[in-house]
């Protein structure tokens, strides 16, 4: 029963990990329209919380020695939902930038706490991560795909729409304020938790969550508006955004059982990476965007949860895979920042999305070759705990 609890608080708190940023992703061309702002500038609704994603991971693991594990990640929420709320204040581009800092400010809390969460209450069961990225992918896809259409029922009221996913953040704190509750907090002051900053392996984690993320969140930002750039209409533009969110709950739902039976994940992050590959090169010719889409759907629902996954497998304690998840996040965030952030400033540049298609086409390959060189499937030599 202990463990039901426990996956579902996983569940619900996982939830509130990408509402925030995919609900402005969705409505990228309806801010700009109303607010008057420029690409580059929207560009930073999904860059800043990102980006502080990285840069705030390590404070994690030092706020949980001080207020224990389960505390901080209620805290993490608490500071999501808040920010949530705080869009329903007005029609302001300084609401929504101030509050994609505070909110990516809880998720990278959040991030790295939840892979020690897993490694405490399920150390010998590494592919229950695919619970918390399942549920991060099915929060992403019901703000995409229900943040137009709330929208157009609450009279395009912009505030309304984008605070309304604050109620996935009120049921996660009160599912977390019972298991506090039923919870005896201690944190651990006798060891000093430090980044594994010269462990060969943590680095090619790093690397490889950074080219991941750049490609997955310039994607989520702007899937839509190249969509809309190949003449696809506005309804059809959304569609594709939920289509490519939607796919990754399936691959994301088997992908960590197949590498927990296998105990080999290399083979399916280079065909995840493929179907990334292939999914681009449609774009690049101009293609039928809906098998594009379908192929970059797949190649991202596989990889995130295999970037989640590997710092659990790789470690050999809680603590160890919070440090381990800290440092590949807050690298990764920090690249993968700049994603949404490069296409934004190159379709101002240029007026059209292929040189940016061209950038995400290299990263893909030189994360495939971060994937190959890795030793994967033995415990990491040395520690990053000291």
């Amino acid at each position: 029963m202990k463990k039901t609890f426990y996956l579902f608080a996983l569940f619900v708190a996982a939830l509130n990990l990408r509402p925030i940023i995919t609900s402005v992703a969705s409505m990228m061309g309806v801010i700009q329209s109303e607010l008057g702002i420029s690409a580059l500038t929207a560009s930073l609704l999904t860059t800043l919380p990102v980006l502080c994603m990285g840069l705030f991971a390590p404070v994690a693991t030092r706020l949980s020695q001080r207020f224990g594990l389960e505390r901080t990640l209620f805290i993490a929420l608490l500071l999501i939902t808040v920010a949530t709320i705080m869009r329903g204040i007005n029609e302001s581009i300084t609401i929504l930038l101030v509050t994609a800092l505070a909110g990516g400010v809880g998720i990278s809390f959040a991030g790295p706490l939840l892979s020690s969460f897993i490694k405490k209450y399920f150390p010998t069961s590494p592919g229950v991560v695919s619970i918390y990225s399942v549920s991060m992918t099915i929060g992403a896809a019901l703000a995409s795909g229900l943040t137009i259409p709330i929208y157009a029922q609450s009279e395009k009221n912009l505030p309304f729409a984008m605070s309304s996913w604050a109620i996935l953040g009120i049921i996660a704190l009160i599912m977390w304020m019972a298991l506090l509750r039923h919870k005896q907090h201690s944190s651990n002051k006798t060891q000093h938790l430090r980044l594994p900053l010269g462990n060969k392996q943590a680095i090619q984690f790093t690397l490889f969550f950074g080219f991941m993320a750049s490609v997955f969140y310039a994607l989520t930002a702007w899937i839509s508006p190249i969509a809309l750039s190949f003449g696809y209409s506005s309804q059809y533009a959304a569609m594709l955004l939920t289509l490519f969110t939607l796919i990754q709950v399936p691959v994301a739902l088997f992908v960590p059982g197949i590498v927990n039976r296998t105990g080999n994940p290399k083979l399916l992050l280079v065909l995840c990476s493929i179907s990334e590959l292939v999914g681009l090169i449609l774009l690049l010719l101009s293609a039928p965007m809906l098998p594009a889409v379908l192929f970059l759907g797949i190649g991202a629902g596989g990889l995130f949860p295999l970037a989640l996954m590997l710092p659990i497998m790789e470690t050999r304690s809680a603590e160890e895979a919070g440090t381990w998840s800290a440092m590949s996040q807050m690298g990764g965030y920090i690249l993968g920042a700049f994603g949404p952030l490069f296409i934004g400033w190159m379709f101002d540049l240029t007026g059209q999305f292929n040189a940016s298609i061209i950038a995400m086409l290299v990263i893909v390959m030189l994360m495939i070759g971060v994937q190959l060189s890795m030793a994967l499937g033995k415990k990491a030599e040395g520690g990053s705990l000291q």
